[in-house]
């Protein structure tokens, strides 16, 4: 029989800037896939699992855990093994939709991730599309896609400068005397700390505390990074969505053989948002769920919007048919979630890919909360 809900089996990425082994919160859904291949290993540091490219938004929750049908991490039929993205081929119409079909063909326009981050990661942008064309026919190996400039003079100085300058500036700034960053009161604690985590000499050190936006978010907070933004997570858990893209440029935070070109980087950077409030996107309450306990996170782009269901014991929701494919993962509590007349059981780590036009009906047993990331023309 045909089903719209399809359990999936998703993989999980290395990078040295990972959580190890069962701290990782990526590898620990990994894990927790019923009748998957991925063993857990406690000497590996985790950095994603593929969830919600170019342009991100992210909800708290930090390896990596790809989630869809990126080609670099795709995700599988949890029941059959096969590449999820040649089963939607193999069935378009009924699992993704006409209207999505139209708007962005048979590849699902969204990977989702989860995040596990121990280290800060690189200073990165993502590039806009007409960038991106240019960089993926220049180097396709690199730049894999061709998906989603004013230059920045200070940030170019700071990245350019030499590794005297840089370690000057550090210790002038690591011997400035707590009471004098005023309201920048952070930078005192965090510069030893990324300074240990790569070295005195690296200059995103001082272009992430001197230039960019310091937030710490809490549970259900969200953000919106565009393309072009300057970004670095430093630690903690995500559910992360990005349009369809895995281009990135670096600079910072990371090994110098591992830096992109500064004058690249200065000439595709904008630093927008320009503030921290002006970063955070609000959740706003949804119609698509009907007991009111579903809200929508719908950034400033049309390749995916998310809605994210909290539910108390015994508490229950449904969600009306959404008209384009969706990914969700279960980011806590268990229960059971009822479509096309059939019972799934759903419990923290478990990822399922749902149908065009499919209504979900959720009840929970201590406690549930789901992440859905999906598209809509």
């Amino acid at each position: 029989m045909f089903s719209s809900i399809i359990q999936l089996e998703c993989q999980c990425n290395n990078y040295p800037w990972g959580k190890k082994g069962k701290e990782s919160l990526a590898a620990r859904y990994a894990a927790a896939t019923p009748g998957g291949h991925f063993k857990l290993d406690e000497s590996k540091e985790y950095a994603e699992v593929g969830y919600p490219s170019a342009q991100e938004i992210n909800a708290l929750t930090t390896p990596q855990q790809w989630m869809g049908t990126y080609p670099t991490t795709p995700s599988l039929v949890l029941a059959t093994a096969e590449d999820l993205q040649k089963h939607l081929n193999a069935n378009k119409e009924k699992l993704i939709g006409k209207p999505i079909l139209n708007k962005f063909g048979a590849d699902l326009p969204y990977p989702p991730k989860i995040l596990s981050i121990a280290k800060a990661l690189p200073l990165q942008i993502h590039p806009d599309k007409a960038l991106a064309a240019k960089l993926h026919e220049k180097d396709p190996d690199k730049f894999g896609d061709t998906n989603h400039k004013p230059e920045i003079a200070l940030v170019g100085k700071i990245l350019g400068a030499s590794d005297k300058e840089i370690v000057e500036v550090y210790e002038a700034l690591k011997g400035t005397p707590p009471d004098k960053f005023g309201k920048h009161s952070y930078i005192p604690e965090l510069l030893p700390r990324l300074a240990g985590q790569y070295d005195r000499s690296d200059p995103g050190n001082l272009v992430a505390l001197l230039t960019m936006n310091y937030l710490v978010l809490e549970k259900g907070d969200a953000i919106y990074v565009p393309a072009d933004g300057i970004h670095a997570y430093l630690s903690g858990d995500i559910v992360e969505c990005m349009a369809r893209s895995d281009n990135v440029l670096n600079t910072g935070l990371c090994p110098r053989a591992d830096r992109d070109s500064v004058d690249l980087f200065t000439a595709a950077l904008t630093f927008s948002p320009k503030n921290a409030d002006e970063a955070l996107l609000r959740p706003k309450p949804s119609d698509k769920g009907t007991k009111g306990h579903t809200k929508a996170l719908a950034p400033p782009m049309s390749e995916f919007d998310m809605l994210v269901t909290r539910l108390g014991a015994g508490e229950s929701e449904t969600i009306k048919p959404l008209q384009g494919p969706g990914i969700m993962v279960v980011t806590g509590g268990k229960g059971v979630m009822k479509a096309e007349g059939k019972e799934h059981e759903v419990k923290e780590g478990y990822v399922y890919f749902i149908g065009y036009n499919t209504q979900l009906e959720f009840t929970a047993e201590s406690g549930l909360e789901t992440h859905l990331a999906f598209a809509e023309a």
